[in-house]
């Protein structure tokens, strides 16, 4: 079965899930998560999986593997809401290292949906190697560079430092190099995207003309080590 796209079943289970905040009401309406939630994250990540393989084969494309859960861990948190109303999905090499690997990422929350590349907390080492390879005018950088630089779809993120650790360098490579964290993402403040059955298809252009940026991370996670 195909991708037809997501609609306001999904937020409105998910809103009242959280809401409620009862394993026993969740557990006796599993099967309108699985109808209205998985099973369309299940047939989007399935048609965008192809081209995810292509970009990187070491990637993980196994639904179940890659796609939120519901459940929160509340372990580490002061906040103890069991349920969470929002859901993504991750393509990513190491699912034990998903919160400091670069990935692929689309998100559907309550306001809207996302989607791009980049890290959700980049390691220390990570963000040191990429300041080296981009004062260092590494091939890689420099074709990141001139796609970020040559396109207004997707917008670089991530913390800033109060204060600039490279007063010197030029103002567009200080958007980088004086970061916390990295990612690239195209927001949508709406559902019409998320909404549609063309979703898939543009994710899948999306997240190829993002590969410069893929090829720049895989290596500042290899730069280390090379």
């Amino acid at each position: 079965m195909s991708f037809s796209g997501f609609n306001s079943d999904v937020l409105k289970f998910l809103f009242e899930n959280k809401m409620r905040n009862n394993k026993e009401w969740y557990d006796s309406h599993k099967d309108i998560y699985k109808e209205k939630v998985y099973n369309p994250f299940v047939q989007l990540i399935t048609e965008v999986a192809p081209t995810i393989a292509e970009i990187d084969s070491q990637l993980i494309t196994i639904p179940s593997k890659i796609l939120s859960r519901v459940r929160r861990d509340t372990r580490f948190t002061k906040d103890k809401t069991m349920y969470r109303d929002n859901v993504w999905f991750v393509f990513l090499r190491d699912k034990s290292a998903v919160s400091t690997s670069p990935c692929y990422w689309f998100e559907l929350n309550q306001k809207g949906s996302s989607y791009g590349i980049g890290y959700y907390g980049a390691q220390t080492s990570s963000m040191s190697n990429m300041r080296d390879m981009i004062t260092n005018s590494h091939p890689l950088f420099l074709k990141a560079l001139k796609y970020y630089e040559s396109q207004k779809q997707f917008v670089l993120g991530g913390e800033m430092y109060k204060r600039s650790k490279f007063p010197s360098q030029p103002e567009n490579l200080r958007a980088w190099l004086d970061r916390k964290n990295i990612y690239f993402e195209c927001v949508q403040n709406d559902f019409e995207l998320a909404f549609s059955k063309e979703l898939p298809e543009v994710l899948i252009k999306g997240f190829k003309e993002l590969k410069p940026i893929y090829d720049f991370l895989c290596m500042v996670e290899a730069y280390g080590n090379s």
